[in-house]
C-alpha cells in the first residue's frame, strides 16, 4: 500500500519502489533507479531520493553490488559480506563504502547505510572507523592506491608525466566523487594520495629545476586533472537536481543566448558558436588530452632548458 500524498517525499518513493517490486515490475537483482533517476522522475533533491535508497536498504528491499549498482535484493549472487560482527574488518567497511559512493555519490554514503550493505548492525562499523569522515578518507586513500607505477617507466619527462596524468584521469573516472574531496590548499595526506604526487615529482626530477618550481609544476599538472575530473559528477548532479538533460537545459536558454549573439558585442563567439553544424558537444576525455598536449607543449622549454643550461 503507498503511502498518503501528504507523506514526506522520501516516503513516497519508497513506497513507490515497494510497489514495483511488489508487483513485479522490479524483480530480484533488477537494477533499481538510480537516487539521479529518482530525483529527476518525482521532481525531488538528489539529498530526497539518496534518503530513500538509504531507507530501502536498510529495510533490505535493496542491495547495492560493485560495478553494478543498487539492485532489488533477494539473489546470492552479492559482493559476500561478514556472517558475524566478529568478521567484521576495516577493509570490508572501505570497499563497501567505496561501493556505496561509485553508485551514488557520497550523498548516499553513511555509516548506517554500510553497516546495512554489509549485513551487520547499525554501531558495529564503529569499533572500526570512528566516524563518516574518517572512512571518507580511507576511501580516498584505498581508491587511490588501486592504481600504482611499474619501476622501470617510461623514458623521458614528458612519458612519465603523460602516465601520470592519465593514470589520476582514469581513477578519477571510475571513482568521480574523488575529485570533490580536496582543494590544492589541503591536500589529502595519505599514502594511496601522495603515491601519485611522489610520481610526478619524480618525472620532473634531475632537470635543474629548484625545489619550488618543481612543487609549482606537479600542482599544475594535478590540478589539470582534477579541475576537469569534478565535472563528472557534477554533469550528473546538475541533471537531478534540475530534471532536465544538458541539451534540454539548454534549449531552455535558447532565447538569452540569441540575444547575446545578436547583440554585437561578442562577435567571434557569435561566429564559433554558429559554425557548429549540431552544436558543441562537450567531450571531456579529449579536453583532457588535448588540455595534457597543450600544457605539456608549455613546460617543455621550462624543464628541458633548465637541465641544459
Amino acid at each position: 500500500m503507498t503511502k498518503p500524498i501528504d507523506a514526506p517525499p522520501y516516503l513516497r518513493i519508497v513506497a513507490g519502489i515497494r510497489q514495483r517490486v511488489a508487483d513485479g515490475e522490479l524483480r530480484p537483482g533488477d537494477p533499481v533507479p538510480s537516487t539521479r533517476q529518482l530525483a529527476r522522475e518525482w521532481g525531488v533533491a538528489l539529498a530526497t531520493a539518496t534518503k530513500a535508497v538509504t531507507l530501502l536498504r536498510l529495510e533490505g528491499v535493496v542491495e547495492t553490488r560493485p560495478r553494478v549498482g543498487t539492485v532489488v535484493a533477494g539473489t546470492a549472487a552479492r559482493t559476500p559480506a561478514p556472517s558475524s560482527a566478529r568478521e567484521l574488518s576495516r577493509e570490508l567497511i572501505v570497499r563497501a563504502g567505496i561501493e556505496i559512493a561509485d553508485s551514488e555519490g557520497l550523498a548516499g554514503l553513511s555509516m548506517r547505510g554500510v553497516a546495512a550493505r554489509l549485513g551487520v548492525g547499525a554501531m558495529s562499523t564503529y569499533r572500526y572507523v570512528e566516524s563518516k569522515e574518517d572512512l571518507v578518507l580511507l576511501m580516498a586513500d584505498a581508491a587511490f592506491a588501486e592504481a600504482g607505477y611499474p619501476e622501470a617507466g617510461p623514458e623521458g619527462w614528458r612519458a612519465r608525466v603523460e602516465l601520470g596524468a592519465r593514470t589520476l584521469w582514469a581513477l578519477y573516472r571510475r571513482h568521480p566523487w574523488l575529485a570533490h574531496l580536496t582543494s590544492l590548499n589541503r591536500p589529502l595526506l595519505t599514502p594511496g594520495v601522495i603515491a601519485h604526487g611522489e610520481w610526478l615529482l619524480s618525472a620532473l626530477d634531475g632537470h635543474g629545476l629548484d625545489p619550488v618550481t618543481m612543487f609549482d609544476l606537479q600542482v599544475l599538472i594535478y590540478s589539470h586533472v582534477q579541475g576537469l575530473a569534478v565535472n563528472l559528477e557534477w554533469e550528473a548532479h546538475d541533471e537531478a537536481d534540475t530534471g532536465q538533460s544538458d541539451d534540454e537545459w539548454m534549449d531552455q536558454r535558447t532565447p538569452v543566448l540569441r540575444e547575446l549573439t545578436e547583440s554585437g558585442r561578442f562577435p567571434t563567439f557569435t561566429r564559433v558558436l554558429r559554425s557548429f553544424k549540431d552544436g558543441y558537444d562537450l567531450r571531456l576525455d579529449a579536453v583532457f588530452e588535448s588540455g595534457l598536449t597543450a600544457l605539456l607543449d608549455g613546460l617543455t622549454p621550462v624543464v628541458e632548458r633548465k637541465a641544459t643550461a
